[in-house]
């Protein structure tokens, strides 16, 4: 019988896609991982490694940039770390749901270095209906045309978010393409004031047939407290229900409050706690 972890491949597709069906908003990212390389490891930038019981795949684990456990219960969390320190550090980024996350890192935290950052409370939120407030209708798509404004305030929303800069050590070109796949995607929008000045901005990082995370939300520090995130989001919330997918998710620090109140004026709930460590 088929036991232990191994790299996942195309023909694992079907199994690993039922697994993150399970709990499909949750594991939005790494189904939509999945479904863009069909886990061909040159299109996936690293692995996604798979648990299998009695030949049975019973969890996973995207390991690239992010390292980002999917379905996995602390014994499995607790077995990908073991196979973690066989080959090093490799990720940036560990995220996911708090046991998992929590159990990997106990894993590995004495052999692997301090982290930069650890956030280990995070709500995850959803929004599955029409929104608690009306959604603001000057929030669009951007073009092109918008990038000149637009850059710029998705390098402030990282700096201010990661606390570094996307653009340190030569990474501009790579942060500015990124933001430039996002927009011809149909997946970033933003709302400008009459001077054609950004006001409000989110981006969706990943999608499925289930749920689409919205990410960088952000708002220019002296236009924060205007109601515009409220709004904003209730926007690109229905936006993103009726033309990208059913749910509309994100995860948000803890200690966040002026974010968290927005979301949830707008109607977003909590439905799982993430964490996320940051070297």
């Amino acid at each position: 019988m088929q036991q232990g972890i191994r790299p996942l491949g195309a023909p694992d597709l079907d199994a690993f896609l039922a697994l993150a069906a399970l709990d499909p908003v949750v594991n939005v990212f790494a189904d939509h991982r999945a479904r863009t390389t069909h886990l061909e490891p040159r299109w996936l930038g690293g692995e996604m490694w798979g648990r299998f019981v009695d030949g049975r795949l019973v969890a996973a684990c995207h390991v690239g940039a992010n390292l980002v456990p999917v379905g996995a219960t602390e014994e499995d969390a607790r077995l990908f770390a073991e196979r973690a320190l066989e080959r090093g550090r490799t990720v940036s980024t560990i995220v996911g749901p708090h046991d998992a996350v929590r159990a990997f890192w106990d894993g590995v935290a004495d052999v692997w270095e301090e982290p930069r950052e650890a956030r280990w409370e995070q709500p995850h939120l959803e929004l599955a209906g029409p929104p608690l407030v009306e959604p603001d209708p000057e929030v669009r798509r951007t073009t092109p045309a918008d990038l000149d404004e637009l850059y710029p305030a998705c390098v402030a929303m990282y700096t201010e978010e990661v606390g570094v800069s996307p653009e340190e050590g030569g990474g501009a070109s790579l942060y500015r393409a990124r933001v430039q796949q996002l927009m011809s995607r149909g997946w970033s929008f933003a709302r400008f004031d009459e001077r054609g000045r950004l006001v409000f901005k989110a981006e969706v990082a990943c999608a499925s047939p289930y749920a689409a995370q919205i990410q960088g939300v952000w708002v220019p520090p002296h236009r924060r407290g205007e109601g515009l995130a409220t709004h904003g989001m209730a926007a690109v919330a229905e936006i993103v229900r009726r033309e990208i997918a059913p749910v509309a998710s994100l995860y948000v620090n803890d200690w966040n409050r002026s974010a968290r109140h927005s979301y949830a004026t707008a109607g977003f709930v909590e439905t799982a706690r993430f964490s996320t460590i940051m070297f």
